[in-house]
């Protein structure tokens, strides 16, 4: 394959490293699990606690609030009596399983996988490593799908224009995975980080209230960074360490494997789709864009308004009019009970995410109502204070932190449930947009995401890639995966601290503090 010296997987001291984070990592419990073992031992941990008599002042309440013991009659209420409002009240719930109608319902039709084909395909041979990584990017709409859609696909392209498999594939897998969180379109994603981060910012400031567009400013840009540079990376870094494809290590059926060209019937399903979005979006325009918009805020304004305030029906209505313009063109809806049923495939996808977070919402109502969140928020905050490390350095090393975790607990959701309670309070007592923390949290969650072995996508991906190079292994994955994430982590770190200094709103009417 013209490989250079280095190539074949060689046990360095990062190769050695991520062993042990796969070690570490196959040894978890189930995310599940671990919100269950972190509930019982707020419980055990609030009764040592709470022996010591201890209290700290509440900056939202503007009073002392103790440590409660959970391990008493008030606490045994509160479990039993507060266990489904916790799960059905948990704001991310309501919010992903809404957005999830809509979007489930175009990738259950075949909307997103032709329009990410379709993209690809139809991109100029200059551009197409630009157009594969933007594609990936804006493919998380797709969820976990655009894992199993992109790569693949972009390893074919870039065969078929005679360039090497694993670039193209290498390109795809960094939009994806690095680039998971970010996108020019109202997601799930920020939906479910959002809806988190507004259940623990109330534990602080009960009016508090981070919105799915509270990050779209800066998440949107950095759509165009990461295709920048995913570009230059791609083919100054990778394609060249590649050598020339050698197709003796190759599968038959790998380079036998042909581009599976949209139909005509599905290039006019996305016409027709194109259409009536761009019908939705102008009808949307005249409700907030008049100076008397209906959506406007009472005084006319955009920021705060109706229309920000009830960002995901309208963001539902606008997925549901392309789908259906879709289906229906495509032959996919033929009969008005076929919407419903693809709803409820899409629902069937979620079945994981909502046992997850009836975990999770019982861990952070035992958090709040405990007020152990409040007293680690504090006591962490007044550290900070005292060695006077409160600047952008301590969110440049929050994002590190997460980075480092991120290696081990590869579910989003997950880990900002885990890591939300405990540093938005913090941040927010050293006066940090609660937005602005989950956004420093988004960068370094995306970036290590295509190097952690907790990926379970990386064992697919790596047997995409055995099919092009039978001598391929994890060692040979990491090492190509490396530098997307560790210049995109640092390339984001940087456009990070910028955008904060130059006091540039992250999302409408957002600032970091």
């Amino acid at each position: 394959m013209g490989q250079k010296e280095g190539y074949t997987d060689k046990r360095g001291i990062f190769m050695k490293f991520l062993d042990v984070v796969e070690k570490v990592g196959n040894k978890l419990p189930h995310p599940f699990m671990i919100f269950v073992y972190l509930a019982l031992g707020i419980i055990v941990f609030s009764w040592l606690i709470s022996l010591f008599n201890v209290s700290v002042y509440h900056p939202g309440e503007e009073e002392q609030v103790a440590v409660r013991n959970m391990i008493s009659v008030d606490g045994l209420e509160f479990m039993l009596s507060s266990m489904l409002t916790n799960f059905t009240g948990f704001a991310p719930l309501g919010l992903v399983l809404v957005m999830m109608f809509g979007i489930g319902l175009a990738q259950k039709v075949g909307l997103i996988e032709t329009f990410m084909k379709r993209t690809i395909l139809n991109a100029p041979k200059r551009l197409i490593t630009f157009v594969i990584i933007g594609t990936g990017v804006i493919g998380n709409l797709a969820s976990d799908a655009a894992f199993v859609i992109i790569p693949p696909l972009a390893a074919m392209v870039f065969y078929a224009l005679g360039r090497h498999p694993l670039a193209g594939m290498a390109a795809g897998f960094a939009g994806v995975g690095a680039g998971f969180t970010a996108n020019v379109i109202v997601a799930g994603t920020d939906a479910l980080l959002s809806g988190i981060s507004t259940e623990v910012a109330r534990t602080i400031d009960s009016t508090a209230n981070v919105t799915p567009v509270d990050n779209w400013f800066f998440m949107s840009a950095s759509v165009i960074m990461l295709m920048i540079v995913g570009t230059i990376i791609t083919e100054r870094v990778v394609e060249p360490r590649l050598g020339t494809f050698d197709t003796k290590y190759a599968d038959q059926d790998a380079v036998d494997q042909k581009v599976d060209e949209p139909t005509a019937l599905e290039i006019k399903g996305l016409k027709v789709a194109g259409i009536a979005g761009l019908l939705y979006v102008a009808l949307v325009a005249l409700t907030i864009v008049p100076e008397n918009g209906i959506l406007r805020g009472e005084e006319g304004t955009i920021v705060p308004s109706l229309f920000l305030d009830n960002i995901i029906p309208i963001i539902l209505f606008f997925f549901l009019t392309v789908a259906i313009s879709y289906g229906v063109t495509t032959n996919m809806i033929q009969q008005s009970s076929d919407v419903p049923e693809y709803m409820g495939g899409a629902m069937k996808d979620m079945s994981g995410f909502i046992v997850l977070i009836f975990a999770a919402s019982q861990f952070i109502a035992y958090f709040d109502w405990s007020n152990i969140g409040i007293f680690i928020a504090v006591s962490g905050a007044d550290i900070l204070q005292n060695m006077q490390f409160t600047g952008l350095g301590v969110i440049v090393g929050f994002i590190l932190l997460t980075g480092v975790l991120n290696l081990f607990i590869f579910s989003g959701s997950a880990q900002w449930a885990l890591m939300a309670p405990i540093f938005i309070p913090m941040f927010m007592i050293l006066d940090y947009n609660p937005a602005f923390v989950q956004l420093a949290y988004r960068i370094a969650d995306s970036s290590t995401n295509i190097i952690t072995p907790m990926n379970p996508y990386v064992p697919m991906v790596l047997a995409f890639m055995k099919k092009y190079d039978n001598r391929a292994g994890f060692g040979t994955l990491f090492s190509i995966m490396l530098p997307y994430a560790m210049v995109f982590l640092t390339l984001w770190i940087v456009m990070f601290v910028i955008w904060t200094l130059l006091g540039i709103p992250i999302g409408p009417g957002v600032t970091p503090q």
